[in-house]
């Protein structure tokens, strides 16, 4: 069925000079994102050996096409954007292998442009994704990075709308072990508002915790502030 735009409209567009056709061709596209329903998968561990883990994953689908496979809630940024941890399958498979062997990983983050439905990948220095746990709060990521060599663990802080950490330290602690699991760099990084700030926290290690000022990133003396209240 066609639509005929009433008479007067047409002759005052015309009018105008403006064409009905190219007023309907200039609205805004309307995306649909979904997710679908969960279901559980099995990954192997680093080593090879022990049991298989398991994690849930769902599909996020854009204008009703699977695009991603994520893992865990997202977490909303702006009433336009998100962020969502992705996972993904990869052929497992050795060359005199004929029939392909799936395997799926835990991947990093996504960004996700509910205005243009856009998927862009989160770009996070040191960030490993067997071994950091990450936290979000507003535009914020934090999270226990890992050296290349798994030598040196970071405490990092990142925003969206830089390519550099804000903050990068390097925590007073061991290279991970050979029987690592999965999360063990850190446990998940702590923030509070107001002011905002983020605590780090590895077993055996004493709490770190850091002031978030813009860009910026200063670390916190708890006792100086014990002392200051104290005088009070």
């Amino acid at each position: 069925m066609r639509f005929y735009a009433p008479l007067y409209l047409t002759i005052g567009l015309a009018l105008a000079g403006i064409c009905p056709s190219k007023l309907a061709a200039a609205a805004p596209k309307v995306h649909v994102i979904s997710f679908g329903k969960w279901t559980s998968v099995q990954y192997p561990p680093e080593s090879g050996d022990g049991k298989p883990l398991t994690i849930r994953i769902r599909a996020l689908i854009v204008d009703g096409r699977v695009k991603e496979y994520v893992i865990g809630n997202p977490h909303e940024v702006t009433e336009r954007l998100f962020v969502v941890r992705r996972a993904f399958r990869i052929n497992d498979s050795l060359a005199d292998e004929t029939v392909p062997h799936w395997q799926w990983q835990r991947g990093g983050w996504v960004m996700v442009d509910r205005a243009t439905g856009h998927i862009s990948a989160v770009n996070l220095s040191e960030y490993d994704p067997l071994y950091s746990t990450a936290s979000w709060y507003r535009d914020y990521i934090a999270y226990c990075g890992v050296s290349d060599d798994g030598k040196k663990i970071f405490a990092i802080v990142a925003q969206l709308s830089r390519r550099k950490p804000i903050l990068k330290k390097a925590l007073p602690t061991a290279a991970l072990g050979e029987n690592s699991g999965p999360d063990s760099a850190c446990s998940a990084p702590e923030w509070q508002r107001n002011p905002v700030r983020v605590s780090f926290e590895r077993e055996g290690n004493a709490k770190e915790t850091y002031a978030i000022r813009g860009h910026v990133a200063d670390v916190v003396d708890d006792r100086e502030e014990d002392e200051t209240e104290g005088s009070r």
